[in-house]
């Protein structure tokens, strides 16, 4: 099979000849149809943040596609079902698994990072992890509900806990703050857009934000929030990675609010603790998504209350797969998917 390596950071992926990995017990072979364009997979290509399995590794970890073959002990699934793979899978026997918090598995297993991901034309998975895709979910844009909306899922519903008539505030609108708004927006809350790129505050209204702040053209972005919440937002998403984004979401929060971290970043979180003690603060993270809700999100996206194919605004074939990460390092479109 053709596929996507990654040899290293800072140099490109190379296209080349694999073998074709068989199913063994349990397992199932998909026929790659897309695999979003993650900055995660650019961590590792750009900023030498490491992978559990050394290179060569194929990245890739938002896949869907066509069952290809059924190894033994798979017989739920046939030749020719269209799946959706979960970005990471649990090992289903550890506390965290069996607390119902698959997502922060002691053994959890990341596509395109612990184990081969979907930047081929054939990925290999535990046939327990894998889910049907509904006929009214397009196979390829499909791909991206693997992780850029059910990690967005997740921080809004799990761990930001947002409930209808709640005031939000989003921090970042690439392709998981995006996703944030219009999780966030379908459970029935109010939704502020913060970023700097007038584009991305357009898309942001496109799919529910009652509110836009350009950053770049307010003094303080804190106070501009404050403003529109009459005293400050019941919840703050950061999908950015960047401290000083970080700490104006905090600021950003009334008294009692909750801030969710969602942004991967290595730098310190600045706190001062005397404020986030004396205003009753919440500081939460959150990775990835419940195994459990993967069901939930697709119903959603089967009636059309979340919007899946708006949301790709690229695809690239599998060798051009290193335009697709020039594409997102500039910032450009919401998200692209490789189609093998």
């Amino acid at each position: 099979m053709k596929a996507a390596v990654f040899h290293g950071p800072h140099q490109p992926l190379r296209l080349e000849d694999w073998p074709t990995p068989r199913p063994g017990p349990g397992e199932i072979l998909v026929r790659v149809a897309a695999c979003g364009v993650c900055h995660t997979d650019l961590h590792y290509i750009d900023h030498g943040v490491p992978t559990f399995k050394k290179p060569p590794l194929i990245l890739g970890h938002e896949p869907s596609g066509v069952v290809a073959a059924v190894g033994p002990e798979s017989q739920r699934w046939r030749e020719g079902d269209r799946v959706l793979l979960p970005a990471v899978y649990g090992c289903g026997r550890c506390r965290m698994c069996r607390t119902g918090r698959e997502n922060i598995c002691d053994q959890m297993v990341m596509f395109g990072n612990n184990v081969d991901g979907a930047y081929a034309e054939y990925i290999l998975a535990p046939a327990k992890d894998a889910l049907p895709l509904p006929p009214e979910v397009p196979l390829v844009e499909g791909a991206i509900i693997a992780d850029a909306i059910t990690t967005p899922y997740h921080a809004v519903v799990n761990r930001g806990r947002v409930r209808a008539g709640d005031q939000v505030v989003v921090f970042g609108c690439g392709g998981i703050g995006l996703n944030v708004v219009q999780v966030a927006a379908a459970v029935g809350a109010s939704v502020i857009a913060v970023d700097v790129v007038a584009r991305k505050l357009e898309w942001a209204r496109q799919f529910g934000a009652t509110a836009t702040v350009d950053a770049a053209s307010v003094e303080r972005v804190d106070k501009e929030v404050r403003k529109l919440t009459g005293g400050g937002a019941d919840i703050a998403f950061e999908a950015i990675g960047k401290p000083a984004t970080q700490e104006q979401a905090m600021a950003s929060l009334r008294t009692g609010g909750r801030f969710v971290v969602v942004g991967f970043s290595e730098e310190p979180l600045q706190l001062q603790a005397g404020r986030v003690m004396y205003r009753e603060l919440e500081i939460i993270g959150s990775l990835g998504c419940r195994a459990v809700d993967y069901p939930r999100v697709l119903e959603l996206a089967r009636q059309g209350k979340i919007k899946v194919a708006e949301l790709v605004t690229g695809r690239f074939a599998l060798d051009d797969v290193n335009a697709a990460f020039d594409l997102l390092r500039r910032g450009e479109g919401i998200r692209s998917v490789v189609t093998p």
